[in-house]
């Protein structure tokens, strides 16, 4: 596995980037053990500049160019997925009916490699908050994507 071209400091633990020169490619949430490391190339540091706006200020848009690869499908839905804005949340059968699919599936395509960026914490179960990069059940991922909601001020949602 190839190194991370940064990793910085998030309110709930780090985050890692893999860019290259002409897009950004990954972005992974990290526990606090892992070591920072400082972003050298221009949009590995710009990546890592937006990322930091949005911990300060969660309403911000990114303008970054994304390595979006995936099915047709997922491209909908990751599409579908960037259309909801900050404090606001859809179900995953919300998001299927809009682009014309079923919960399940939209499910399964959730967890992108380019959390935050494109902001698969907005999709939450029709019960609750859901699971979180493919993790389910409760520990470090769910609290980020409670941290993420919350930071959003999201209401109206059971995150607890």
């Amino acid at each position: 596995m190839k190194s991370f071209d940064a990793v910085i400091d998030a309110p709930f633990g780090k985050v890692g980037i893999r860019a290259d020169e002409q897009s950004v490619h990954e972005i992974v949430y990290l526990t606090d053990e892992m070591e920072s490391v400082e972003p050298q190339e221009p949009l590995v540091r710009e990546t890592a500049a937006q990322i930091r706006r949005y911990f300060d200020t969660p309403s911000m848009r990114f303008d970054l160019p994304l390595a979006i690869g995936g099915t047709a499908f997922q491209r909908r839905v990751w599409q579908g997925i960037s259309s909801i804005a900050p404090r606001q949340v859809w179900t995953y059968g919300q998001l299927a009916r809009a682009i014309g699919s079923v919960p399940r599936a939209v499910r399964q395509a959730c967890g992108y490699p380019l959390p935050i960026v494109i902001p698969c914490h907005r999709v939450v179960a029709s019960g609750g908050i859901g699971g979180f990069a493919h993790h389910p059940g409760d520990g470090f991922y769910r609290n980020v994507k409670r941290w993420l909601l919350a930071h959003e001020g999201v209401s109206g949602v059971s995150i607890a």
